[in-house]
């Protein structure tokens, strides 16, 4: 009895199926592999917070006054008046001429205006700003609350520096920013324990970890007033870090 050659087209479907077999043999490992690895990957999100109350170690206080008349002249004899009572109200405060610097000088003629009316004897106002910079906060500040000594020297502040003062900065940000980022860091781990311990795992190496902008404010947060009217300060830093959680 002759055997039988398998004509090719049972060959053909023969290699077919094997070759389905093999892929899905292939495709059931690996999906098999990726739901263990998901299984076995298990991670904690925290933050950390540090914070720190620090003092400004740099002061400027901006100080703005005008002077009107009916002519060019007698608004700039005014103005050097102030600036005058200005700069011996500074020095007597104990400030140095290094740290008083005149900042700008303005002139406005009311008759150059296309529209209102000019009180007579007020066309010019001119509008003068010295500024103060100093590393000495506390003299500043001081100086600051002394200031009714100017308007009782005839100095008339403008209207756009009424009720403002002296502003505060911390500059040593650099000093301190390791110790700061530690700190959170350490924070951060501690929540990552605690979380771990409840849930019966361990804290494992860091996926990823992000850190936020370290803020500068005001010690006290008080309405309506700007952080940089204070002089204690608080520096603040948040860190985000992802633990790989094991067991």
């Amino acid at each position: 009895m002759s055997e039988r050659i398998p004509s090719s087209a049972a060959l053909n479907l023969a290699a077919a199926a094997i070759l389905a077999v093999g892929i899905a043999a292939a495709g059931w490992f690996a999906g098999s592999s990726l739901v263990e690895s998901r299984l076995g990957f298990r991670t904690v999100m925290v933050k950390g917070l540090a914070e720190k109350e620090v003092k400004a170690d740099l002061g400027f206080w901006p100080i703005s006054f005008v002077a009107t008349a009916g002519t060019l002249e007698d608004a700039r004899q005014q103005l050097s008046g102030s600036e005058a009572a200005v700069k011996a109200f500074l020095t007597a405060q104990g400030f140095p001429d290094t740290a008083v610097q005149v900042q700008a000088i303005r002139v406005e003629d009311k008759f150059a205006n296309s529209y209102g009316s000019v009180v007579e004897g007020a066309r010019f106002v001119l509008t003068e700003t010295i500024l103060v910079r100093t590393t000495d906060v506390d003299r500043l500040a001081a100086a600051s609350r002394n200031v009714g000594e100017l308007i009782r020297s005839g100095v008339v502040f403008s209207s756009n520096d009424m009720g403002a003062g002296p502003s505060y900065q911390f500059t040593g940000l650099n000093d301190m920013k390791g110790e700061l980022l530690t700190q959170a860091t350490q924070r951060a781990r501690e929540a990552a324990q605690n979380f771990a311990r409840e849930s019966g795992a361990r804290v494992g190496g860091i996926q990823s970890a992000s850190q936020g902008v370290i803020e500068v404010n005001a010690a006290v947060e008080i309405p309506n007033s700007s952080p940089d009217s204070q002089i204690d300060k608080k520096v603040r830093v948040v860190t985000t870090i992802t633990y790989f959680l094991k067991g």
